[in-house]
């Protein structure tokens, strides 16, 4: 089966399916876009190599000249297609140069990805063809800088809150509102804006539109440049909109379907902060590395011992599953896919807590001259916090997966009720449908073990030499639909306050998601060099198969009522009663 823009392979996966051909053969760039990019990349390299990273978290700014260079080399239209002045990349060859871009500096990179990936991005998606014809020139060129205009003081997640308004006059909607912590807030002419268009009722929330907003309207302003944890430098500020005069040709997409453009944009752009992560890991390894190679302790370098090992190679797998990830989600959108939103939600997800853990492991390998401010490791581990929550926190995002997983089996068990109760009157009907659900419950129950007396494989590609790796996935994945579906006929409506069942099943999908992504990479590399120069890929591929199967085990088993969730809601209860825990050992 070739390749279906409407198929989801994560979604899927909680239906039982595995969809090989989303998957392989594992993508790559096409030539005329990796000579585009490869020239980018190394300008990159000369030109962040002069940059102070330390001087710019320190100062908490950008100097002007640091703008402009980025603007000379053309970091603000690279995803601007090239009849406006950009460089046309595809979301693959975006996610190779924001890679680039976060080894060297994540203010920086927070400052083009609020920019390309989701400040303009709206535009890009939903714009006519005369609002990309006024705006896309002077974003491309960055004398135009972009910022996504969501977040409130009092709607966080929940973006059905926003508080925002857009009274429509005439030809014109009045703005008024304030958004919160908006990166590029203060150096932004350009502003994608979420307002409610109708007002909320006691019976429903108003609708959302999304808007083109400019400085040249009037009735903005920004607040001061936030003292930030990490990513200092990027600009953060609140956004005031008093009045301001909108022309009604400024709306993005539909009028009320701004939460639809929302949600598009920032699936759009956990590529870029996927990609991002994947750089700042490759930097961080490549620190640690550095610092455990020339640091020596009882007559040995650290890299020989093997607890140092054990941090270096985990850091170094979970770069390649990220990347993997990150270069599954960004073909997809280049082959024309339309669903990837659980493969995007799942790549911000593994890559954001996969940076984290690296920044920590660095830190941990270079031991007290780690926590040192003059040593790059304590900046570093501020700047990789905010990824788990930018652009939706992980737990947020982690009852996205599975909630949006679950969907397309809730339906389904929905729909095998209603049919199979109208069917009773035609035995034929009613047949069909009871060998359809035994189908898909033997596939869950007879293990790949048994093929080829068993279920017919849905992994028919991958290497040979991963044919372990491909069993247990085929298994894991009929486990978590049993899972699911367990789950829905025993929770029903009521899955939606599951949060704790709801995130095992995400966690479960996004190994799952991670290890195909690597099984599929890894293919390609041993048909491309042959096994004996894809040993470390194997090794790689071999490691975080291992450590998620131990994760995938426990999931499945907390899934199933074997779990403490009772236990600890109790302990939070009872300390949130008490405002903390009353120690009563002098009593």
């Amino acid at each position: 089966m070739p390749f279906d823009p409407n198929a989801s392979f994560g979604k899927s996966l909680f239906f039982g399916e595995i969809l090989e051909d989303q998957l392989f053969p594992y993508p790559e760039m096409t030539r005329d876009q990796a000579e585009l990019v490869a020239p980018i990349c190394e300008t990159i390299d000369r030109y962040m190599g002069g940059i102070d990273s330390r001087k710019l978290d320190r100062e908490g700014e950008f100097p002007p000249e640091v703008l402009q260079s980025l603007r000379e080399i053309g970091l603000f239209g690279l995803i601007v297609p090239e009849e406006h002045g950009g460089l046309g990349l595809s979301n693959s060859g975006y996610a190779r140069v924001m890679q680039q871009v976060s080894m060297y500096d994540v203010s920086i990179a927070v400052t083009l990805g609020a920019h390309s990936s989701i400040g303009f991005k709206g535009l890009l998606l939903f714009g006519n063809e005369a609002q990309k014809r006024r705006y896309l020139p002077k974003l491309a060129t960055g004398e135009t800088i972009a910022a996504f205009c969501l977040t409130e003081p009092g709607s966080g997640s929940d973006a059905f809150s926003i508080k925002t308004s857009a009274r429509r006059d005439g030809d014109f909607y009045i703005l008024n509102g304030q958004k919160l912590w908006i990166t590029n807030g203060g150096i932004a002419d350009f502003y994608t804006v979420f307002a409610k268009t109708t007002p909320d009722t006691p019976e429903q929330k108003g609708k959302i539109t999304a808007f083109i907003v400019t400085r040249d309207l009037g009735g903005i302003t920004h607040g001061p440049h936030e003292d930030k944890m990490g990513i200092r430098a990027s600009n953060t500020t609140a956004v005031y909109f008093d009045n301001v005069r909108v022309p009604a040709a400024n709306v993005l997409g539909e009028v009320g379907k701004g939460f639809k453009v929302a949600m598009s944009i920032l699936n759009h752009g956990r590529t870029g902060l996927g990609a991002g992560a994947v750089g700042g890991q490759r930097r961080l390894l490549q620190l640690a590395i550095a610092h455990a190679t020339e640091r020596k302790q009882f007559g040995r370098p650290l890299t020989s011992f093997s607890k140092i090992k054990e941090k270096l190679g985990r850091m170094a797998t979970n770069l390649y599953v990220s990347e993997s990830l990150c270069y599954i989600v960004s073909s997809t959108i280049d082959r024309g896919g339309l669903d990837y939103s659980v493969e995007g939600a799942a790549t911000k997800v593994f890559n954001s807590e996969a940076v984290w853990n690296a920044s920590d492991g660095a830190l941990q390998i270079a031991g007290g001259m780690g926590y040192m401010r003059e040593q790059p490791y304590e900046q570093a581990v501020r700047d990789a916090r905010i990824n788990r929550i930018f652009e939706g926190t992980n737990e947020i995002l982690r009852q996205y997966i599975g909630l949006t997983g679950l969907q397309k089996p809730g339906e389904y068990l929905k729909g095998f009720g209603k049919e199979l109760a109208s069917s009773l009157t035609d035995p034929i009907k009613g047949f069909g449908l009871l060998r359809d659900y035994a189908v898909r419950k033997a596939r869950q129950s007879v293990p790949m073990q048994a093929v080829p007396y068993g279920r017919t494989p849905q992994i028919t590609k991958a290497h040979p030499e991963l044919q372990e790796q491909v069993i247990y996935v085929e298994d894991a994945v009929q486990s978590l639909a049993a899972v699911a579906e367990s789950a829905l006929r025993k929770h029903g409506r009521n899955i939606v306050e599951q949060q704790l069942l709801v995130g095992r099943i995400a966690d479960i999908a996004i190994d799952l998601l991670a290890l195909c992504a690597a099984l599929a990479r890894t293919t390609r590399i041993i048909e491309k060099r042959g096994l004996e120069k894809a040993k470390n890929e194997l090794s790689m591929t071999y490691t975080f198969y291992s450590d998620a199967r131990t994760r995938i085990r426990s999931n499945l088993r907390g899934s199933t009522g074997r779990n403490n969730d009772d236990a600890i809601q109790h302990v939070a209860d009872a300390a949130v009663a008490a405002g903390g825990y009353q120690n009563d050992f002098m009593k």
